[in-house]
């Protein structure tokens, strides 16, 4: 399985979405609508400075899908190549991207209370 990331301006959104769906890829997404910071295209706030904004796509995939996304992404890309779109891509290493299960750790033994002391009893006010 492939983790792609496409971030990219407000601005090309619809066409990135129109690429996919020509390429037949990309169905199955999860869409985080407003996205802030600073890259090679310069900052992305939201605010009354720098009020652009990016949208950020997460698709997990196979390779043969990945490629799709590659060149819709690419085709956006040639049309638009100052709007600062990027790709990226990250390949588990895990066989169908389950994450395996966590160790179980025994829990340690609680020490022993002293003798003659029960619990917070043995403090002062709470008798």
């Amino acid at each position: 399985m492939i983790r792609i990331e496409i971030i990219a301006n407000h601005s090309v959104e619809e066409n990135i979405l129109e690429a996919l769906a020509a390429e037949h890829v990309g169905q199955y997404y999860t869409r985080y609508p407003v996205a802030m910071g600073v890259g090679h295209a310069g900052p992305k706030m939201g605010d009354a400075i720098w009020p652009e904004e990016n949208f950020v796509l997460v698709i997990w995939c196979e390779e043969a899908e990945a490629q799709g996304i590659e060149r819709a992404v690419a085709t956006v890309k040639a049309s638009f190549p100052d709007e600062g779109i990027k790709l990226f891509g990250l390949r588990s290493s895990l066989a169908q991207g389950a994450l395996p299960a966590p160790a179980v750790e025994a829990e340690p033994e609680p020490e022993p209370l002293p003798e003659g002391v029960e619990g917070l009893a043995g403090l002062a006010g709470l008798e």
